[in-house]
């Protein structure tokens, strides 16, 4: 191909032409007929083996190294070890550096000793007589309104299924929990805090004006 490009230039065709016709850049046939090939880093050695200035000699990795393998880093990622060291009025290097020396070291995975996984049950409870152990929800009650309810708080007793308290109410909140809770027991004649109180995991069962209710 080479050869038919020379034969076109002496015959008066433009390189770029030639070179269009055969579907050549004028580029590639350059680096064809350098005799040396493709070139190698025109740099000289002291220019490729030049270290930068701000790079981490042995001393200081080994230093970092050492800091987030204590036990009080171990757990810890960068982002949280250097503004500890930084409260504490030490610095070894930035973030960054501890992230490239963590990489280097094949210690990016979790550090330190992981909490082995904690599967407990819930305690089981079971009542043998009345006013031992209650439980309770809150249920909606719709109106002739179309998307319009009212709030049903039911509280019963589980070993004879009674009906310790019920109100109704507009709206869902931990004061009209509080005030069923403060009637039944006295309704019932018993303590609140001799009670057991079993409820699902829902926000209203939750909040603490509702434990206070319970536990007064």
């Amino acid at each position: 191909m080479n050869l038919l490009i020379e034969e076109a230039c002496r015959a008066g065709a433009r390189l770029e032409k030639a070179c269009e016709v055969l579907e050549l850049s004028p580029r590639t046939l350059q680096r064809w007929r350098d005799e040396d090939g493709i070139r190698e880093d025109a740099r000289t050695a002291a220019a490729r083996d030049r270290v930068p200035a701000n790079r981490l000699g042995d001393a200081e990795r080994e230093a970092i190294l050492q800091v987030i393998n204590q036990p009080e880093f171990a757990p810890l990622p960068p982002s949280q070890i250097v503004p500890a060291l930084a409260d504490q009025g030490r610095y070894i290097a930035s973030e960054s550096s501890f992230y490239r020396v963590l990489r280097d070291a094949d210690q990016l995975k979790p550090r330190g000793k992981s909490r082995a996984p904690s599967r407990r049950r819930p305690q089981p409870f079971e009542a043998t007589a009345q006013n031992q152990l209650w439980s309770w929800d809150i249920t909606y009650l719709a109106t002739t309104l179309k998307g319009r309810f009212f709030y049903l708080y039911l509280i019963m007793d589980v070993f004879s299924r009674k009906i310790v308290g019920w109100e109704i109410f507009e709206r869902e909140c931990a004061e009209h929990a509080s005030t069923v809770f403060h009637k039944a027991p006295l309704r019932e004649g018993v303590q609140g805090w001799e009670l057991v109180l079993h409820s699902d995991n829902g926000a209203p069962m939750n909040l603490k004006g509702v434990v206070r209710a319970c536990l007064g």
